[in-house]
C-alpha cells in the first residue's frame, strides 16, 4: 500500500475540495441555465401556437366571409340549377378564380360532388367525394381533407334558391386552403421554430431537413398526448430539441400542428460557459495548491525532522539530532520523543544484559545438567569396571555405556562449538545428497529399536553440488532421529524425497507420528527446546538451522499434524564457492569425481 505524506495529503486535500466545488459549481450554473432556456423555449412555444391560432381565426373568418359572398351569387344559383355536370365544371372557374382558394368544390343537393378545381393536382373528384360524406348539416369551417398528400381546411356553405328560410336547396359550395410548404414556411417564421402538420401519424408537410423528416417519423412523440403541461424532448440525428402539439381537429383521424425548437442551439452558449468555468476552476485549483504547499511546508517540516528522528531509532540510531525549538504542539512532541528515546535506550541496554545474563544461566543449567548426568553414568561405569569377578561380556556392557557417555558430552561440546563458527568454516566439497542420506539412514539402522520402521529415500533431478559433507550428515541425522523417535516402531515410515528445483534441492523429510506440540512450534528452532526427550540437550534443531543457513538455504516446518510432520530444507546447487574450481557454467569436478564419472560412462 503507498504511504503518502502530509504534504501530499494537504495538496491531494486542497486539489479534491476545488474540483469539487468547481464540478458542482459547474453543474448547478448548467443545470439553472438549462432550466431556464426550457422555460424560455416553452414559452417562446407556447406563444407560437398562440400567434398560430389567431392567424388561423383569421383566416377562418376570411374564408367564411369569401364563402358566404359566393354562395349568394346570381351566376353561382343559375349554374347550380343547370344540373348538368360538365356544364357546372366548366362554368364554375371563373368562380373558383374569383374565390381565391386552394381548393373549390360544388356538390348538388344529394351532396354528389359535381366540379372540382385545385391549386395543386393530385386531389380527385373521389377524394373529395369520400372527405365531404353525407354534407347535410355540416355549414360552417373546421373540417378537414385529406388525399393524395394534400391537406385541406374547409368550409361548407349552402346554395338556396331564393332566401334560406324558403329551404330550396341547390347544392352546396365548399372552398378552403391548403396546408402547403408555403403555409409551413410562414408558420415557421411566426412561430421562429420548425413546424410539422400530422394527418393522424402522417406527416403532411414540414420545415425539417429530409433527414429529420424520418427520424421524426419514427420517433414516439408522433404518439404523445399532446397539450402536455411542459415540452417534450425529441432527438433528432445529432440535435435535441423541444417540443409541443397543438390539436387543429378532433375528429376521427386527428389534425395537429407540432412545433419544435432546437434546444442545443438555445443553449450553445454553454459551451464558452463551461469553458469559462473550467478556466476559473483551474486557476484556483493551481492557486490553491501553491497556497497550500506553502503552508503545508511550514506545518510539515518540523514532523518530517521527527519523522526522521523515528526511522533512524528504527534502525537502531539512538543519537539522530532532534533540535524542539519553538513552542507549538510539535515542538512539545519532538521533546517528548527525545525523552522516550533516552529511556528505551537505557532500557534497552537493561534488558540487553538481563538477557545476556538469563542466556548464560540457562546455558549454564542445561549443559551443568547435561555434562553432570553424562559424568556421573561414567564415575559409576568405571566405578563397576573396578570389580574383579566381572566377566568379559559384563566388562564390555560397562565399557560402551562409558563410550556413549563420553560421545553425549562430545555431541553437547560440538553444538555448543557450532554457534561459534561462521560459514567460513564450510568445508566443501563435490559430491552427491543423496549418498550422504544413505550414510545416514544406514546409521540410524544400526540402532536396534529403530531396525523395524521402514525408511524410504525417493530422488527427483539431480542431487549433486558443493556441500560440506559431513554437517549435512549431522542435519540428516538429527532430522531423522527426531522422526524415528516421534513414531511407533511397527507402523513407523520415514519418506525422504530430493527434487531438484529452479536450480535448488528440496529435501523433505515426512513421518507418520504425533505431530509437533502447539505448545513449542513457534520456537522449535530456539536453542534449549526439548519435549518429550530425557536426555535431549534441546540444540539438535538449532544446529540443523543453523548449518542450513549456512549452507545458504532454508529449513521449514511444511505440515504438522496427528497425521505426521513433514520439514522441508531448500539447498541451492551451484554456489559461489562451485565456481572457484574453474568451467565457465558448471564446476570442475574433483579427480576422484571425475574418475567416477568416466567409468560410469
Amino acid at each position: 500500500m503507498m504511504k503518502l505524506r502530509m504534504r501530499t495529503k494537504f495538496l491531494l486535500s486542497m486539489l479534491l475540495i476545488t474540483a469539487s466545488l468547481t464540478c458542482s459549481s459547474l453543474w448547478l450554473v448548467r443545470r439553472s441555465v438549462q432550466a431556464q432556456i426550457k422555460k424560455s423555449i416553452f414559452a417562446d412555444l407556447q406563444n407560437s401556437v398562440s400567434t398560430f391560432q389567431n392567424f388561423q381565426r383569421e383566416r377562418e373568418l376570411t374564408l367564411t366571409h369569401s364563402a358566404e359572398l359566393l354562395a349568394d351569387l346570381p351566376n353561382l344559383r343559375a349554374l347550380m340549377t343547370t344540373q348538368h355536370e360538365a356544364t357546372i365544371q366548366d362554368g364554375s372557374t371563373d368562380l373558383w378564380r374569383l374565390a381565391g382558394s386552394d381548393l373549390f368544390v360544388l356538390a348538388d343537393r344529394a351532396g354528389r360532388v359535381v366540379a372540382l378545381h385545385t391549386a395543386t393536382p393530385g386531389f380527385t373528384r373521389e377524394m373529395a367525394q369520400d372527405s365531404l360524406g353525407t354534407p347535410f348539416n355540416q355549414e360552417g369551417s373546421g373540417q378537414w381533407w385529406f388525399g393524395a398528400q394534400h391537406l385541406y381546411q374547409v368550409f361548407i356553405k349552402p346554395i338556396y334558391f331564393g332566401t334560406a328560410v324558403e329551404g330550396r336547396l341547390l347544392g352546396f359550395l365548399i372552398i378552403g386552403y391548403e396546408i402547403d410548404d408555403s403555409v409551413a414556411s410562414q408558420v415557421s417564421r411566426i412561430a421562429a421554430s420548425q413546424v410539422a402538420f400530422y394527418y393522424g401519424d402522417t406527416i403532411v408537410r414540414s420545415t425539417l431537413d429530409p433527414a429529420h423528416e424520418a427520424e421524426l417519423r419514427r420517433h414516439p412523440f408522433l404518439h404523445s398526448t399532446p397539450g402536455v403541461p411542459e415540452p417534450e424532448e425529441v432527438q433528432l440525428g445529432d440535435e435535441r430539441f423541444l417540443g409541443t402539439s397543438l390539436v387543429l381537429a378532433a375528429e376521427k383521424t386527428s389534425v395537429r400542428l407540432t412545433v419544435l425548437k432546437s434546444y442545443d442551439a438555445a443553449t450553445a452558449f454553454l459551451d464558452s460557459l463551461n469553458h469559462l468555468l473550467l478556466a476559473v476552476g483551474l486557476t484556483a485549483i493551481l492557486g490553491g495548491s501553491a497556497l497550500v504547499f506553502f503552508i503545508s511546508h511550514t506545518f510539515t517540516r518540523p514532523l518530517g525532522h521527527l519523522v526522521a528522528g523515528v526511522r533512524a531509532l528504527g534502525r537502531g540510531d539512538f543519537h539522530y539530532e532532534l533540535d524542539p525549538h519553538g513552542s507549538d504542539e510539535v515542538a512539545e512532541v519532538t521533546g517528548a520523543f527525545n525523552r522516550m528515546r533516552d529511556s528505551l535506550l537505557k532500557t534497552q541496554r537493561e534488558l540487553l544484559e538481563a538477557e545476556r545474563l538469563a542466556t548464560i544461566g540457562r546455558m549454564a543449567s542445561s549443559i551443568s545438567h547435561d555434562l553432570r548426568h553424562s559424568l556421573a553414568a561414567i564415575v559409576a561405569n568405571a566405578e563397576f569396571l573396578c570389580e574383579v569377578r566381572l566377566s568379559a561380556e559384563q566388562r564390555e556392557e560397562l565399557y560402551q555405556e562409558i563410550r556413549i557417555a563420553v560421545n553425549q558430552m562430545t555431541e553437547l561440546i560440538d553444538s555448543l562449538l557450532e554457534f561459534s563458527r561462521t560459514r567460513e568454516s564450510l568445508r566443501r566439497t563435490y559430491g552427491s545428497v543423496k549418498e550422504s542420506m544413505e550414510r545416514v539412514v544406514q546409521a540410524i539402522r544400526t540402532r536396534p529399536d529403530f531396525r523395524p520402521m521402514r525408511i524410504t529415500i525417493r530422488q527427483e533431478g539431480n542431487s549433486t553440488g558443493w556441500f560440506d559433507t559431513k554437517k549435512l550428515e549431522r542435519v540428516f541425522y538429527n532430522l531423522l532421529l527426531n522422526a524415528c523417535e516421534a513414531i511407533s516402531g511397527d507402523e513407523g515410515r520415514v519418506t525422504i524425497e530430493l527434487r531438484e528445483v529452479a536450480e535448488t534441492l528440496q529435501i523433505r523429510v515426512a513421518d507418520n507420528g504425533r505431530g509437533i506440540p502447539e505448545s513449542i512450534r513457534a520456537k522449535l528452532f530456539e536453542p534449549f527446546i526439548s519435549y518429550g526427550k530425557e536426555n535431549g540437550t534441546g540444540l539438535g534443531l538449532t544446529v540443523v538451522q543453523k548449518i542450513v543457513q549456512d549452507h545458504g538455504g532454508d529449513i521449514i516446518v511444511e505440515k504438522t499434524s496427528e497425521e505426521g510432520t513433514v520439514f522441508r530444507i531448500t539447498l541451492p546447487l551451484h554456489t559461489s564457492s562451485s565456481t572457484d574450481s574453474g568451467g565457465e557454467g558448471k564446476p570442475a569436478l574433483p579427480p576422484l569425481a571425475r574418475a567416477k564419472r568416466v567409468e560410469s560412462e
